[in-house]
């Protein structure tokens, strides 16, 4: 079979049975931190995906897709913009909502919170907040019952539970002959929720839209509405084109919106987290390079007689960078296989390595996501190997420089 020149001696030189123990070791220590490097950024970046999905997934249990609301927080011809929105299909559910400011008091407590008001027969098709009632019932939502559904932390920090009384205090004020007195309501916890995220189980308050709508003094009207669409990753560009489309003054959010900063900095960790784990391909790219630099050594006399043959410098140059190339292949195809398998099954494994040294690396006392979630992503898997081959590669372009540059009559000299 026909094989190039330099392609031919390239793998001999890679498969020598006689060569130099060091450069031998220094060889696999290569291939093995190419392989290990590209196995911890699989894992880690398969990590990282999980937890993210696991975190929107619970914000979107408690935030809808699309929100539309007045540009002064309210909107009075929501039926019509709601008839409106059924006629898209992208849009699979739609809940009305009132939201406000309030505090809570309870003995000597005292906790700002956000409250919002949902209508129980609607509030399903936005959002899953029915399976986040840890304690109580959703249903206790009833009309002028006044009854309110606490976040765990919020709950926790007034020191309340279930059927306690709280005093709500809201920003409207009642004028009278006295001064302004601001308005206040007794009302009775009817169950406590638990998301997960600190950010809604510490701040925020549910109770029926009708009793809400009277708190905050907008009998008839509502704050806005909630969608949701059969694709939440179409959210952001829906949002644009309903901010153009609809004909009068609506604020219009999107889920990714209302959570950038969030995102972002989950983005930028995962950035960061990328470069620190590809130093280690850096590393043994490095190792490439010197495992070459002392073949290069070695073959000079080889060399020499190739160049008194004719053999051209670019052969000569590919010769040794085919030795690099496999170094990086090997360990590229290594540590791809060893991290798809290990973030494939990371949710299996973690456990077991808990359970046989009795410890938990996550802590349910501490964290609110106990298990290591992964998600293997084949985009991040291609744009790993492709990278560490692509900088083995560069890595293999100054040894074999340095072959051709070899002095044929000084290496045959001392041969």
């Amino acid at each position: 079979m026909f094989k190039p020149l330099s392609c031919y001696i390239g793998l001999r030189y890679t498969r020598a049975e006689k060569h130099n123990n060091f450069i031998s070791f220094i060889s696999l220590t290569s291939v093995l931190g190419v392989a290990l490097g590209v196995a911890a950024l699989i894992v880690v970046l398969s990590v990282m995906n999980g937890f993210e999905e696991e975190l929107r997934s619970r914000m979107l249990d408690m935030v809808a897709h699309i929100t539309i609301t007045g540009p002064d927080g309210t909107l009075k011809d929501w039926k019509k913009l709601e008839d409106e929105m059924k006629t898209d299909s992208r849009v699979v559910g739609i809940a009305p909502f009132v939201e406000g400011q309030a505090m809570l008091s309870h003995s000597n407590k005292v906790q700002g919170t956000l409250i919002r008001g949902i209508d129980l027969s609607r509030e399903a098709q936005a959002d899953d907040i029915h399976s986040k009632i840890k304690i109580g019932s959703i249903d206790k939502l009833q009309p002028g019952s006044y009854k309110i559904i606490l976040g765990a932390d919020l709950a926790h920090n007034l020191g309340v539970f279930l059927h306690d009384k709280l005093i709500l205090v809201t920003p409207q004020a009642t004028t009278t002959p006295v001064g302004i007195i601001p308005r206040i309501k007794q009302v009775t916890v009817g169950g406590i929720f638990q998301v997960g995220m600190y950010e809604y189980d510490s701040a925020l308050a549910i109770m029926n839209i009708a009793d809400a709508a009277t708190l905050f003094r907008i009998p008839g009207k509502v704050s806005g509405l909630r969608l949701k669409l059969n694709d939440l990753f179409s959210a952001p560009y829906m949002a644009q084109e309903l901010q153009k489309s609809l004909s009068g003054n609506y604020w219009i959010s999107d889920w990714a919106y209302q959570h950038a900063n969030f995102f972002r900095a989950l983005k930028t960790e995962k950035t960061v987290m990328f470069v620190i784990l590809f130093l280690i391909v850096a590393v043994a790219a490095f190792n490439i390079i010197s495992t070459l630099i002392m073949v290069v050594t070695d073959k000079q006399a080889d060399i020499a007689i190739l160049q008194t043959l004719g053999v051209s410098s670019g052969s000569i140059m590919r010769i040794f960078m085919i030795q690099g190339i496999v170094i990086g292949f090997i360990g590229t195809l290594l540590g791809t296989i060893g991290g798809v398998v290990l973030a494939l099954n990371v949710e299996t494994i973690v456990p077991y390595i808990e359970s046989l040294f009795e410890v938990q690396f996550l802590s349910p006392e501490v964290y609110y996501i106990s298990e290591l979630p992964s998600k293997l992503s084949w985009s991040d898997v291609y744009t790993i190997c492709s990278s560490s081959f692509i900088l083995c590669t560069l890595a293999t372009i100054y040894p074999a420089w340095r072959a051709t540059r070899v002095q044929p009559a000084d290496a045959l000299r001392y041969a």
